[in-house]
């Protein structure tokens, strides 16, 4: 009897270890999936050499399509509608080049042009009614104090702001670009839509702008000193108490999304990777991608989990699955 209880014992023993492994594996699984998807795992969404070297700028419509520029040739915006489906949107006038790509709440497309010193929009309802042309690209902001609007950030009530990096010496400057738009609940009375008002001079290379889900914080990126800054932001706009939100001590930051916890998403360039980081400063995780050269995030798909990353050299667009949904998303 005594060698009969040992052996039930052992028995019950390994039955309880086995289970708890059993729990731990599924919880685990749990954790690193969604819908039965691998988290944080990258894969081609746009294969080689659709874009060009230059593609930047990614940004997902209301509707889900996700636009970049740069395709084919410099100077365009190309338009994503599904997997290894894209087409041309509309070749930029005036010998304009497009870096950065937001839409505000009503569908509105805004765009960096770093050639013209501009930011130009295409109104949503030429894009809903596929009738965009070079000559309904409009001049939205223009300043001749611009170095080159490189990102472009968008709070919820429509204010703009842009990076604008000088790389020739280092540097940068930061710039808000005020709307009247009273549609978008905009707080800025009677300031004039489109007008460029520089925030801050004698940064380093300003590149990668984002907004939180609250709209309470602006953060703004240096690449070439890899830091990146977070101001306290008021609903018109203006920026106070500036601090350090995190450094690194290798390769290049370019541009950067926040999902609806508050995390940075921060490509870095020449690492091949996304970074991401709490709103309290602490690398959570990096993902690591194909190219190694990404240039920017923009979230997507039908939960706002999925994140697009444009790939300079590859010119391609790859993608993973997040935990969180943008914070631009509309949904649960």
């Amino acid at each position: 009897m005594k060698q009969n209880n040992l052996t039930k014992v052992a028995l019950v023993c390994a039955m309880t270890i086995l289970a708890s492994a059993c729990t731990k594996n599924s919880t685990s699984t749990t954790a690193h999936q969604v819908n039965n998807v691998p988290l944080y795992q990258s894969t081609d969404w746009i294969t080689d050499g659709v874009f060009t070297q230059g593609v930047e700028g990614p940004a997902v419509a209301q509707n889900g399509t996700l636009y970049a520029v740069n395709y084919q040739q410099e100077g365009t915006i190309g338009k994503v509608s599904g997997q290894s489906n894209a087409e041309l949107l509309v070749a930029l006038p005036n010998g304009s080049v497009g870096n950065g790509i937001r839409f505000d709440s009503i569908g509105n497309m805004y765009i960096a042009d770093y050639v013209n010193h501009n930011v130009l929009k295409i109104a949503a309802q030429d894009l809903a009614n596929n009738s965009v042309s070079a000559e309904k690209v409009q001049v939205y902001a223009h300043s001749a104090q611009m170095n080159q609007p490189n990102d472009i950030a968008i709070m919820a009530n429509g204010i703009l702001f842009a990076s604008d990096p000088n790389w020739a010496n280092g540097s940068g400057q930061l710039w808000r670009i005020n709307t009247s738009n009273s549609a978008q609940g905009s707080s800025q009375g009677d300031k004039p839509q489109g007008e460029a008002v520089l925030l801050e001079a004698n940064m380093g290379t300003t590149n990668g702008v984002e907004v939180s889900p609250d709209n309470n914080t602006l953060y703004v990126n240096e690449s070439v000193q890899r830091k990146v800054w977070q101001y306290s932001l008021t609903p018109q706009g203006d920026i106070e108490h500036k601090k350090l939100l995190i450094s690194f001590d290798d390769f290049g930051l370019d541009g950067m999304r926040t999902d609806k916890q508050g995390n940075l998403y921060i490509a870095r360039y020449g690492k091949g990777v996304i970074a991401i980081v709490s709103p309290q400063g602490e690398l959570l995780r990096e993902v690591q991608l194909t190219g190694q050269h990404p240039t920017n995030v923009a979230f997507g798909g039908k939960d706002g989990k999925t994140v697009f990353v444009t790939m300079q050299k590859r010119g391609a667009i790859e993608s993973f699955r997040s935990e969180f949904a943008g914070r631009e998303f509309i949904g649960n």
